[in-house]
């Protein structure tokens, strides 16, 4: 990675050792632990706008997935069986169990946030809360994927493409593709509501061939196993346990397919949220009203 600059100040930095590889995470605050993870196209930077207030009241663990950001790239396989949301749940559980923390607080955006209730379906008992940005469940996108809805978030279909090809299409152009996606997926539709540093980072990381085939592979798993897994859940008529709040950019990506609170409704047994003035990038786009949200919620009494 080339120099880049340090978006969290006095935090510190982390490589942690998982089964998954060594997952980066930046470290700071004061209270009970919140672990913050990011989506597709990002890495732990996104967060750096709404940490600040966070760190207020939380230990912050502000991690990089498997194969994004400084995090290691897992090996894959013919089942793309390490970027499942399944085995990348319980290589955030293994970082967290490192630092010390056996039960925390979890917010996550986009593929994050895949990977957030996936956790919460699967061990229930690692969770006091958990906060999902601008997603609607797996499951229902897929079954959700009309004209429209395919038109929006076609990238679903092309990353899940057998490799080479989406990694070919890519890789002819990362930093044009992935400036091209940021963009239409912001409200103003201009770059330059991120901020340029943090940017930055994303393209360096968009750069890396590796870091392309594991978002690939990210998308993959999607279609297949975490589709799968989500559909079993469904099916047994498992729900998530813990309280949940979901937010989403009124001109996000999940309010294109339902209204995102009555989708979360059918998944989850405690479930609150509301919509930011944002598109996708809600941390990013609107810092302030994300963050009020999330501390509000993660701030109740248990």
């Amino acid at each position: 990675m080339p120099d880049l600059a340090d978006l969290y100040p006095g935090f510190a930095s982390e490589w942690i050792p998982t089964r998954s590889g060594r997952i980066f995470a930046r470290v700071g605050g004061n209270g009970p632990p919140l672990l913050l993870l990011h989506g597709f196209t990002q890495m732990h930077v996104m967060w750096h706008r709404v940490a600040p207030k966070l760190a207020e009241k939380f230990t912050l663990v502000i991690a990089d997935l498997p194969g994004y950001g400084w995090s290691d790239i897992p090996r894959s396989d013919a089942d793309h069986t390490p970027y499942t949301k399944r085995v990348m749940a319980q290589a955030m559980i293994e970082a967290m169990e490192k630092l010390g923390h056996v039960r925390f607080a979890l917010a996550g955006h986009d593929r994050g946030g895949r990977v957030a209730y996936r956790l919460a379906l699967d061990h229930p008992g690692r969770l006091s809360r958990l906060a999902t940005l601008d997603i609607l469940p797996t499951y229902e996108y897929w079954a959700r994927m009309d004209r429209v809805y395919a038109l929006k978030i076609y990238h679903w279909t092309l990353l899940a493409q057998p490799e080479p090809l989406p990694e070919m299409l890519l890789g002819g152009n990362p930093e044009g593709y992935l400036k091209n996606k940021l963009t239409s997926w912001l409200k103003s539709k201009d770059l330059k509501t991120f901020d340029p540093r943090a940017l930055a980072h994303y393209i360096a990381a968009f750069n890396d061939p590796a870091r392309i085939h594991a978002m690939c592979e990210d998308y993959r798993a999607g279609a297949y196993a975490d589709y799968e897994q989500d559909k079993a859940d469904r099916d047994a008529g498992r729900k998530i346990a813990v309280p949940m709040l979901a937010l989403w950019g009124d001109s996000g990506i999940a309010q294109s397919a339902a209204t995102p609170l009555d989708t979360w409704k059918t998944w989850v047994t405690d479930v609150r949220g509301h919509s930011i003035n944002s598109g996708h990038f809600l941390t990013e786009e609107d810092p302030e009203a994300t963050a009020a949200a999330l501390l509000d919620f993660f701030s109740e009494d248990p």
